[in-house]
């Protein structure tokens, strides 16, 4: 596959959302988090959203400009509404409120209402490492998509959990992860890719195995399975995990649920995604700067040094696959598909600016 630099896929996004209106200031914060999932090797949460943004931008669900605003601050908490627009800005709104106050308060949360799609949850919760913190980050969803353990018809979606905690020497941990199986975008990407999936990401109506990730991807309503795949699997767990995130991210700010309202189970003008952020402070707990740190590298040891299975793969702790995948990229691009680059032309054409891919 042919590769794009980071630097041009992030021109490219900043053109595209300032020919849609969006201001200078929110275009670059946008453009930002968008590809630094790409640079992370999170494929499905950065540029490759970008020509879903477009339909729904076009459909009226995104606002741009949005009328982002804060409607309750205290001490240890921020509420935002984010307008009905892109959900990036909001989000990194909340999580840099909630470390802000976790410095006076030791641990300090945001959220957000009326907002949308928001990107890759570990670019925000990445956020507090930067101030030594402990960062999770979490989020509602606009689709159903995902069936319960039990059921024939899909009622929420990937629901992901995102949690960064600092380290000294060694790469700090980093999760983020879907509550389905896999997310949304892994079966875009199989799909731009031509491939077949592997069984037990997604089911066909009759509740058996789907393989063809343009049946499952473009199959109205989806139906992906919860993290676990089968009832003996474990997808209760998953399933669980995915109602834990609604509760706090949709149930919590009075957002809907899987796209949907709560109460009348209907769709409505826009998505009302809702999402929550969370900062810890170590220190507050700890007393001494750094012993967090110290006994995180020591963890952090402990997983490195057990044996492998295969000598040539050792034990890696979250993030680590991440950090060596933005690395190769910020030198080498990021491989795009065909499919996606015809994908972004498209949307760059009927938004009126330059393709920049070539």
């Amino acid at each position: 596959m042919p590769h794009v630099s980071i630097d041009t896929i992030k021109a490219q996004i900043a053109s595209v959302l300032t020919a849609w209106g969006m201001p200078a200031d929110q275009v670059t914060t946008t453009a930002e988090l968008m590809v630094e999932a790409d640079a992370r090797g999170i494929d499905s949460h950065g540029i490759g959203m970008l020509p879903q943004y477009h339909e729904r931008r076009k459909e009226g669900k995104i606002i741009v400009p949005g009328d982002i605003r804060v409607v309750k601050d205290l001490p240890a908490m921020t509420f935002i509404d984010a307008g009905h627009a892109l959900g990036h800005v909001s989000a990194k709104m909340a999580m840099q409120s909630a470390i802000t106050k976790a410095q006076d308060m030791g641990v300090a949360i945001g959220v957000v209402r009326e907002s949308n799609h928001f990107g890759a949850a570990g670019v925000y919760s990445t956020m507090a490492l930067e101030q030594g913190m402990i960062g999770i980050a979490m989020t509602g969803t606009s689709q159903r998509s995902i069936v319960p353990p039990r059921a024939k018809e899909p009622m929420y979606s990937t629901n992901p959990i995102a949690m960064a905690a600092p380290s000294k020497r060694n790469p700090a941990f980093s999760l983020d992860m879907a509550t389905s199986t896999v997310a949304v975008g892994k079966l875009n990407i199989y799909r731009r890719a031509g491939k077949p999936m592997p069984v037990g990401w997604a089911l066909k109506e009759d509740g058996l195995p789907e393989t063809d990730a343009e049946a499952a991807f473009y199959s109205t309503p989806k139906r992906m399975t919860p993290l676990g795949g089968t009832q003996d699997g474990g997808s209760h767990k998953g399933y669980g995990l995915a109602i834990m995130v609604d509760i706090l991210c949709s149930v919590l700010t009075g957002s809907y649920f899987g796209g949907r309202d709560l109460h009348t189970g209907e769709t409505g003008d826009f998505i009302n995604v809702g999402s929550f952020f969370l900062a810890i402070d170590p220190v507050f707990f700890r007393g001494e700067p750094g012993a967090f740190e110290a006994d995180m590298d020591a963890l952090i040891d402990q997983m490195h040094g057990v044996s492998p299975l295969d000598p040539a793969q050792p034990v890696l702790v979250p993030g680590e696959p991440e950090e060596a995948a933005r690395a190769i990229r910020l030198r080498d691009g990021v491989p795009m598909t065909d499919t996606l680059f015809n994908e972004v032309k498209r949307v760059a054409e009927e938004s009126g600016t330059p393709f920049l891919f070539g």
